[in-house]
């Protein structure tokens, strides 16, 4: 079996009277891809979140590579990196300036050819001296995207990682993706709303309701589970099923 790359175990969190997150439990393994769905509010972020030691959890505990988040961060961190459309890099740098504060952070070597070659990858090439602040939705989504592989990542977190993107780009992105799971043999987790992108990408998939993860397995037997033909069939099911009471459906 592949190395273990994340395991969280029974993790809730609470903010103030509600919880973001109730009893949630997975792994992740090297050389996997997977997807974490759900409704806006569903707790896809706040786990996120939680992985990156940015939020700490109520109840339960994470490992990366083997290794307790809380008490290694540093080691365990710099061995991952995040990209969202929703978390803005500094404005006044450019893309290149950007790219290189992080490189340096991470300690990249041969940060100039390293950036070169992730810019030419993801098409942005052109925008290397525009400061970030100036550059469209789209070409803001690329340069996090870049910004997220600078580290050559052993575990990748995305969170809609195609958003804002046209459609010729977005199926670039993916299929680079794909191609960096199996030249690296990376873990990756992807957060989207995009259905066909998740059948297309992911090994596995959860998908969260309520804080709670409700279904879980690869997408070919959640669509025989369900007696669906697309995994957003599925996902509509389960988002308009009415409220959790007790239990939930997960399974394989």
């Amino acid at each position: 079996m592949n190395e273990e790359i994340v395991r969280v175990e029974r993790v809730s969190k609470r903010f103030h009277h509600a919880w973001a997150v109730r009893d949630l439990s997975f792994t992740l393994h090297r050389n996997e891809i997977l997807g974490l769905l759900g409704a806006n509010g569903a707790g896809k972020t706040t786990t996120i979140a939680m992985l990156l030691d940015l939020v700490t959890p109520t109840v339960g505990r994470i490992t990366l590579f083997g290794l307790d988040v809380a008490r290694a961060r540093h080691a365990t961190l710099s061995r991952v990196n995040f990209s969202s459309p929703y978390v803005d890099l500094p404005h006044r740098l450019t893309v290149r300036q950007n790219l290189t504060v992080y490189g340096r952070l991470y300690g990249v070597p041969k940060l100039a050819e390293r950036i070169a070659a992730l810019c030419d990858h993801l098409e942005i090439t052109n925008l290397l001296d525009t400061r970030y602040g100036n550059l469209s939705s789209g070409q803001k989504t690329r340069v996090a995207l870049a910004k997220a592989l600078i580290n050559d990542p052993e575990l990748l977190l995305l969170d809609e990682p195609t958003a804002s993107l046209d459609p010729d780009v977005a199926d670039k992105v993916r299929s680079w993706l794909a191609a960096y799971r199996t030249r690296t043999g990376a873990a990756l987790l992807i957060s989207s709303h995009n259905m066909p992108e998740v059948e297309r990408l992911c090994d596995r998939v959860i998908v969260l309701k309520q804080g709670q993860a409700v279904a879980e397995g690869a997408p070919a037997a959640l669509l025989r589970r369900y007696g669906r033909a697309t995994l957003e069939d599925v996902f509509l099911d389960i988002a308009r099923s009415g409220p959790l009471s007790t239990g939930s459906e997960r399974g394989s």
